[in-house]
């Protein structure tokens, strides 16, 4: 069975996309725990970051990075912090968040809430600033 961000990427699934290559989709993560928290994929459904081949592996990191880079030109923070938990969803993914302090990057604190418009306008800003 196809994972969520399997269906996302076939379209199947809305999302608010970021930025898009042949190989890789970014997205806003919709239960972020900082406001433009983003969500890295490949396009090839691989469970464990640690199964890519190599060059992939290296190919979704600098992909990873030009996300990081117009993500914090849109939202003021310190840094962008990468995480990759790999238990959530079974297809791999980095998350890209925002860092205010060292709290930012904590999965268990309460999630940010968001309207559908602030998704849209973040998503926008987010990629007007993707090179």
């Amino acid at each position: 069975m196809a994972s969520i961000f399997s269906r996302i990427i076939n379209g199947e699934i809305p999302c608010y996309k970021i930025a898009e290559n042949d190989d890789f989709l970014a997205f806003l993560d919709i239960t972020p725990v900082e406001k433009g928290h983003t969500l890295v994929v490949p396009k090839k459904e691989v469970d464990y970051i640690f199964d890519m081949e190599d060059e992939d592996l290296a190919k979704l990191h600098l992909f990873a990075k030009r996300v990081a880079k117009a993500v914090k030109k849109a939202v003021p923070c310190l840094r962008i912090g990468v995480a990759v938990i790999g238990l959530e969803v079974p297809h791999t993914h980095v998350h890209l968040v925002p860092l205010h302090n060292t709290g930012s990057l904590s999965f268990t604190k309460e999630r940010i809430k968001m309207t559908n418009d602030e998704f849209l306008s973040l998503s926008t800003a987010i990629n007007t600033h993707f090179i």
